[in-house]
């Protein structure tokens, strides 16, 4: 077991690591939405917190599979952070997943939340009312219009909800929720 790691360190790790405001913002809203799930599984909502906000800290630096999240691996063991957070970073990466199945629920809730949280971020900035109002529906029809968000992997959502044991709609009921809760960090209206 590592060091206890403040939400306020892991902040200071990922803005050390981390310079654009976009990918600030969905590692906060990947934050909120695994501290829902910490609620909703019965967990550590600090632990699930600090893995969500990390998840892709070294994304900037490393880009490319499969340096990133393992070279944000080495950095945080470096630093004594909790095993249990390394290795739901590593599980959320197709590239580590021989090594770190997603078979525990912080593994699969952040695999889950990381791509629909995009999805749901990129939808809110061309919405007039962002975060406001804002239903699966709406999402759903995002999912299906393969050139908005492009880069976003709706195979991922998809399987991640599965994983969960969680209809589609209602997880991202949940992360809209989430991301609603920090609207204005994210420069949204909620």
């Amino acid at each position: 077991m590592g060091a206890e790691l403040t939400r306020d360190e892991a902040w200071d790790v990922l803005c050390e690591y981390t310079k654009t405001d976009s990918l600030r913002k969905h590692a906060q809203s990947v934050e909120a939405a695994m501290i829902r799930y910490a609620g909703h599984f019965g967990e550590d909502a600090g632990t699930w917190s600090i893995a969500g906000l990390l998840h892709d800290f070294d994304y900037e630096r490393w880009p490319d599979p499969p340096e990133h999240t393992r070279e944000g691996a080495k950095i945080l063991r470096s630093r004594n952070v909790d095993e249990e957070i390394v290795g739901a970073i590593l599980a959320h990466a197709e590239w580590n997943l021989d090594e770190y199945p997603r078979d525990r629920p912080i593994r699969k809730a952040l695999f889950a939340v990381d791509e629909l949280c995009g999805l749901i971020m990129a939808a809110a900035l061309i919405r007039p009312t962002q975060l406001e109002d804002m239903t699966p529906k709406s999402i759903r029809k995002k999912m299906k219009t393969s050139a908005f968000a492009a880069s976003v992997n709706r195979a991922d959502i998809t399987q991640g909800a599965e994983s969960l044991e969680i209809p589609l709609n209602d997880h991202i009921a949940n992360c809209i929720a989430a991301m609603q809760t920090i609207g204005p960090q994210l420069g949204l209206r909620a």
